[in-house]
């Protein structure tokens, strides 16, 4: 897998100053992405050991709220492959961290079950504290939303989520 880039103090992408790792890959192309160069799964590079190693250096400043995975699409079902081991390894090293994620996928459709869903799925989705899920649509952009481009998407609570089988939205 590789990476655009990383934001090491970004305060646009989730709650709090955040440490926010931008994939390479999409396959959605969205209209108006403001990120169209990480469409290119080849673009950037290699998301390696070492890089895991300065991220997690990151997130262990105190002033570090947490991570945001965005991209590109982290879930892709490549980058999903890609992001896994280093997940948990956050989850396990930094528990007070939350993780963040951007998607076009829709969470009940694409990856509950649908075309990003793959074996590993569940187990991803299950290290996520929220989930900004849905395609972002230009006709539907709205610069006073928080941390969302386009009114579809939603910010959803996925700890309550999975825990209640019915999409809880994250109270901002």
């Amino acid at each position: 897998m590789n990476f655009a880039t990383i934001k090491k103090y970004d305060i646009a992408n989730g709650l709090g100053v955040r440490v926010s790792l931008f994939v390479s890959g999409c396959t959605h192309h969205c209209k108006g992405c403001f990120n169209e160069v990480a469409w290119d799964f080849t673009y950037g590079k290699l998301f390696s050991k070492d890089i895991e190693a300065e991220i997690i250096e990151e997130l262990k400043k105190p002033m570090i709220s947490g991570l945001t995975l965005l991209g590109g699409e982290p879930m892709e079902p490549q980058n999903q492959r890609g992001l896994i081991q280093f997940l948990k390894r956050v989850k396990k090293e930094l528990p007070n961290k939350d993780i963040w994620c951007y998607t076009g996928y829709t969470l009940e459709t694409d990856l509950l079950q649908g075309k990003a869903h793959i074996d590993i799925t569940d187990e991803f989705l299950h290290l996520i504290d929220v989930l900004v899920d849905g395609k972002f649509i230009e006709e539907l952009k709205d610069i006073t939303l928080k941390f969302r481009g386009s009114s579809n998407q939603r910010v959803i609570d996925m700890n309550q989520t999975l825990a209640t089988n019915q999409i809880v939205l994250f109270n901002l």
